[in-house]
């Protein structure tokens, strides 16, 4: 199989979460949306016993993956767990964390036995998953484990993107007080080396623009405003173009995301977390999509958490999910098969 003729995977994240309810909504959307064949892998109970309690008609169908296409049109196909599912919906409970690491695992060995296409992540809480022994920082960095037990070292990029706006954060999860410390020329051309090679390989363009936002105000203001812009940014720029990559920056950040500037772009690389996710989320809420970029399998996921606090009252909106599988589905016609 290849290209398109391998299923999506979509995972169940958690199951006291919003997730069991958009891949429910995403399957009933299928046709509306032209959505490829997916498959996800969960409970086909609790699947069943949520859509009862919305008051939704969907078919579960239990099926492996060679099974998917021809299940997906009549029913929603699931590929069962080991670990059941008892909570309910709003309340977590580290009881479902064996279900929700069993889910990621499988799907991600289904990708790269060749399978299954790409892997779309429903949200989890990792919160509840330290409270079960689980140890990795977040999602991305379980994944990128599950991808070095290959005997490789991968360093996972996340990219926030939508049509109107692809944007990276070069720090992450830390805390605002440890970026500047954190910040390095060599992370910032490592982390913009992959966006561009990515942009390329899996987006198909050919020469990818790679805005470099800068870190204090005004991308420091010639160094009245701080010495980072000058000292670890700008290498990393010409750096960056000494190899042929179209970046430009550093660029005050205040001034890069607005209709006119994105045009002369295709990505932007932010410094820290907020710098990133403000601008799309302030322009896309509903349909931005997270794609982790530097591993060898496609993964993306809705850009939004588990929304416990709306679970299971069936009013969580499917948009971001949606946007994941078309993108998934793009972006897995073009992966190489292990």
């Amino acid at each position: 199989m290849a290209g398109l003729e391998r299923p999506l995977l979509l995972t169940q994240g958690d199951p006291a979460g919003i997730g069991p309810e958009l891949t429910l909504r995403a399957w009933l959307q299928r046709d509306q949306e032209s959505l490829p064949p997916f498959a996800v892998l969960a409970d086909p109970t609790y699947l069943e016993r949520v859509a009862k309690n919305l008051g939704w008609t969907v078919p579960i169908a239990a099926v492996d993956v060679a099974q998917t296409a021809s299940a997906f049109s009549q029913a929603l196909p699931v590929i069962p767990l080991k670990a059941s599912v008892s909570v309910q919906p709003g309340r977590p409970d580290s009881a479902s964390a064996l279900s929700v690491i069993e889910s990621i695992e499988t799907a991600v060995h289904l990708v790269r036995s060749g399978v299954a296409s790409a892997v779309i992540t429903n949200p989890i809480a990792k919160h509840v998953l330290y409270d079960a022994g689980f140890r990795h920082p977040g999602h991305t960095e379980f994944l990128a484990a599950l991808a070095g037990e290959d005997g490789n070292t991968y360093h996972p990029v996340m990219m926030l993107w939508s049509k109107e706006l692809a944007v990276v954060p070069v720090t992450v999860h830390i805390a605002l007080s440890a970026v500047p410390a954190a910040l390095t020329t060599e992370l910032i051309v490592r982390t913009a080396r992959i966006v561009a090679r990515e942009l390329k390989e899996r987006f198909g363009l050919n020469n990818p623009r790679l805005a470099i936002a800068g870190l204090n105000p005004h991308a420091g203001e010639n160094g009245s405003m701080g010495a980072e812009d000058q000292k670890v940014i700008a290498p990393a720029v010409a750096s960056l173009q000494a190899e042929g990559i179209a970046a430009s920056g550093p660029l005050p950040a205040d001034t890069i995301f607005h209709a006119r500037a994105r045009k002369g772009y295709d990505a932007a690389l932010a410094m820290y977390h907020d710098q990133a996710l403000i601008p799309i989320k302030t322009i896309a809420f509903d349909e931005a999509v997270n794609v982790t970029l530097g591993l060898p399998f496609v993964r993306t996921s809705p850009d939004h958490g588990t929304a416990f606090d709306i679970a299971g009252k069936g009013i969580a909106r499917p948009d971001s999910l949606i946007a994941a599988i078309k993108l998934a589905a793009r972006l897995g016609a073009k992966a190489r098969k292990p």
